[in-house]
């Protein structure tokens, strides 16, 4: 399980954290606890703090076999966080390594590391240079590892300028989508990182507009990075990695599932200086991400939508509570960012996002003939680049003037 003895697995640590600096066995074997515990495992947090994680691991191992009375005794003698109540903590171990016990077996270190390397991936590590130190906000639910898709490095390397994510319906309205439009592109005038969680509706939006406007993105997925989910973003998941970065803590090769996608809202939110959402219905997972950002502390803006509108329920029922901000203005996000590491920020006088003077966006239009194309076809047609036809398209979308169908991209019936 751990890589004591193994030159190769060594030398595909190294190269998947891309630095001789890091502790071989110790960035193992936390690859071995990100397969092991789903994330936000508590328990498995307060072990690898209070015993570290090679010791944290060979213990359960040994719990496995022989019982958790010796692992709970070096607990409680370490100080692991929980064992002032030894009786209560020996139940929740107990349940812990009985969840962890099937996975223990098939923790293949040297084939996750192989997937990320068949996918560029990089491994990212607590207290290494390229982590992103505001997850570390979430204390023992903190991942125990990143993976990380990018052409610029990691979150960190990009200067660890503020922050702002911006989150909401995958059903979408289109004044939720120019609502989104209109946000980030404020927050990317403003030289701030736009985090989402590269679904269809809201996140799309936003990863597209940071794209069209040169900003840096992040997507934070449910699954490995390997796993780009769903198949409707992937070309647009390839442009975020190419303008920020495509992020996960579970190992590649993990499947998107419903509790991990709820996990994976918290990171959304711990990225985040400030956390938007723009549209959320009554059991919208955007909710879910808000709720994490206020127990951290970060600021959370809801954007109003009309009072019948099924997609504004969630903003609103967040704003009556008190667990979001009104957002008035689309510069406050930004703002907020700014302020909150200390700075200031002179709000730009921008004008609403206005896609028809795009000439890219006009090109692709005229392009569109009255069936659906292909966007290869389309950037045949236009003379454009597939990336730069891409753009144009999710930008149209974005005002309602292309739709995407299981044939292609074509114009909106309304149009």
């Amino acid at each position: 399980m751990t890589p004591h003895g193994e030159p190769g697995l060594l030398e595909a640590v190294l190269r998947a954290t891309g630095s001789r600096d890091v502790d071989p066995v110790v960035a193992c074997t936390r690859v071995a606890w990100s397969v092991v515990a789903e994330p936000g495992d508590a328990i498995a947090g307060g072990l690898i703090e209070g015993l570290g994680p090679a010791a944290a691991f060979e213990g359960v191992l040994g719990a496995v076999d022989d019982g958790i009375g010796g692992l709970l005794a070096l607990c409680v003698e370490r100080g692991v966080a929980g064992t002032d109540d030894p009786t209560g903590y020996g139940r929740a171990l107990t349940k812990a390594v009985e969840r962890w016990r099937p996975r223990l077996a098939h923790a293949d270190v040297g084939a996750v590391l192989a997937a990320a390397d068949a996918v560029g991936a990089r491994l990212l590590l607590p207290d290494g240079p390229a982590w992103p130190r505001a997850v570390d906000d979430l204390g023992h639910h903190a991942p125990l590892v990143l993976w990380s898709r990018s052409s610029h490095g990691s979150v960190a390397d990009w200067g660890d300028p503020p922050a702002v994510s911006v989150v909401g319906s995958r059903a979408n309205t289109v004044a939720g989508s120019e609502a989104a439009a209109d946000i980030t592109s404020r927050t990317a005038d403003a030289g701030c990182v736009v985090v989402s969680g590269g679904a269809y509706g809201i996140d799309a939006t936003a990863h597209r507009v940071a794209i069209a406007a040169g900003a840096t993105t992040v997507a934070v997925l449910a699954g490995g990075v390997d796993q780009l989910y769903p198949a409707g973003n992937v070309e647009m998941l390839r442009g975020v990695a190419q303008r920020g970065a495509v992020i996960a803590e579970s190992p590649p090769g993990t499947r998107p599932s419903r509790w991990r996608f709820l996990a994976r809202n918290r990171l959304i939110a711990a990225l985040g200086d400030v956390t938007v959402v723009v549209e959320a219905g009554a059991r919208s997972g955007a909710l879910n991400t808000a709720h994490h950002a206020g127990q951290l502390g970060r600021t959370v803006f809801a954007v109003p939508g009309a009072f019948s509108s099924a997609a504004s329920v969630g903003c609103h029922r967040l704003v009556a509570q008190g667990r979001a901000q009104l957002m008035v203005h689309p510069d406050e996000a930004a703002a907020a960012a700014v302020a909150h590491r200390g700075g200031e920020v002179a709000l730009p006088s921008a004008t609403p996002l206005l896609v028809h003077d795009d000439p890219d966006v006009l090109r692709v239009l005229d392009a569109l003939g009255r069936r659906s194309l292909s966007v290869d076809e389309l950037a045949r047609r236009s003379g454009l680049s597939v990336a730069d036809a891409t753009d144009a398209l999710a930008l149209a979308q974005i005002q309602g003037l292309t739709q995407h169908g299981v044939g292609g991209w074509s114009r909106t019936a309304a149009r």
